[in-house]
């Protein structure tokens, strides 16, 4: 009897350690399985050709895979999850869908190879629905920008049309995107719509005192969600930089801790064809850098408004750096010639790669520096600069 009992204990605690040892293994498989998302679909007319998966980082665009489409044009990626919301794409030569995943969903893309990117239809996610909706909301304006450029150097348009109507269909952008944004402001979606551009010119300006806001609604609901992300540390510290030229804004969130902003530096040719630096010219002084075009029909009635205070605080310190952005280099000449401040001209004129570092969307627009070379201010209304000047000049 004792044997036979101690014979069958043992059998028993065999299986029952084996059976645990084997239900273990399948919950250890079963999570590695369930920790990855898989896309996959049909494209049409595909067949023999290489479609890539790739994932937009902050900085770069890195190939995660490839797959050559079968006879049908299907094809199916299956990848490790991300910690946080990311993004990737899907790449057919050079045209792209846009795609988030913040799961393990199975997101399924069908599209053709002729209108691959603005044809296609994308099933198992919302946000990836948004996305689209999203970047068709963006090539529209793109296409809208772009015709505006052309019928601006035809001279169909005078530079004050242009800039009026450009700054139309920008806060169309504007009123769409910001629904996506405050219906979730921690979804992917919010920071895509955030950071979307046209001709390299971020939509939301982040040195906007409105868009500001926008910033800081995906900034503060991803660092509650996901602090360690990557995203979060760029968006946290880009919001923070905005902050730093809106101090004095007392219904904008405010961070523990301010990052001052350093500008862009500038050297470009005046009148006389010598360069002259920015960091050159305003070096302790406060001084306004101001974006300007003199073909503008608002450019004497500016200029003179700058003259009063130019001529007031000059010798207290103050100083203007002036960038045109007008066609002609002649016309330029002889307008900005009897003007007492540094005037400079960029030859890229209204595609400056300059203004775009700085975001410049209407003119003219200004920055105004302290004495110690830092953004203290953007000029969003000049009817505002003498009272910021004098504050700074104390």
């Amino acid at each position: 009897m004792n044997i036979l009992y101690y014979f069958t204990s043992n059998l028993l605690k065999k299986v029952f350690f084996r059976a645990l040892f084997l239900l273990g293994i399948c919950m250890f498989t079963s999570c590695i399985k369930n920790n990855k998302f898989t896309i996959e679909g049909n494209i049409k007319g595909g067949f023999g050709k290489t479609l890539y998966l790739e994932n937009i980082t902050t900085s770069s665009v890195v190939v995660v895979d490839s797959a050559d489409l079968g006879n049908d044009g299907s094809f199916r990626f299956k990848k490790q999850r991300p910690q946080a919301p990311d993004f990737y794409r899907l790449r057919l030569k050079q045209q792209f869908i846009n795609l988030s995943v913040d799961s393990t969903e199975t997101i399924r893309v069908q599209s053709d190879t002729l209108s691959f990117a603005r044809d296609y239809t994308v099933e198992g996610s919302s946000e990836c629905t948004k996305i689209k909706e999203l970047t068709f909301l963006q090539l529209a304006t793109n296409e809208a920008y772009n015709k505006l450029e052309k019928q601006y150097d035809s001279k169909e348009i005078s530079l004050d049309e242009y800039v009026a109507k450009i700054k139309e269909i920008i806060d169309a952008y504007k009123v769409k995107a910001t629904n996506y944004i405050t219906a979730n402001p921690a979804s992917a979606s919010a920071y895509f719509a955030l950071f979307q551009q046209i001709n390299g010119l971020l939509i939301f300006d982040p040195y906007d005192k409105r868009d500001s806001r926008m910033y800081g609604a995906v900034a503060n609901n991803w660092n509650l969600n996901y602090p360690d992300a990557l995203r979060t540390v760029h968006l946290v510290n880009l919001f923070k930089n905005s902050l730093s030229i809106m101090r004095k804004e007392q219904n904008v969130m405010t961070p523990n801790e301010l990052d001052s902003k350093q500008f862009f530096d500038i050297s470009l040719p005046t009148i006389r064809d010598n360069e002259i630096r920015l960091s050159e010219a305003g070096a302790g002084k406060v001084m306004l850098l101001d974006f300007t075009a003199y073909e503008s029909q608002n450019s004497p009635q500016h200029n003179m408004d700058l003259l009063k205070i130019y001529w007031k605080y000059e010798p207290q310190g103050f100083t203007i750096y002036q960038v045109s952005l007008d066609r002609d280099k002649h016309f330029w000449k002889n307008a900005a010639i009897n003007l007492p401040w540094i005037c400079v001209y960029d030859p890229q004129s209204i595609y400056s790669e300059i203004a775009k570092k700085y975001n410049v969307s209407n003119l003219p627009s200004g920055f105004l520096f302290g004495k110690d070379g830092e953004i203290v201010s953007r000029i969003d209304n000049y009817g505002d600069l003498e009272k910021l000047v004098v504050s700074k000049l104390k």
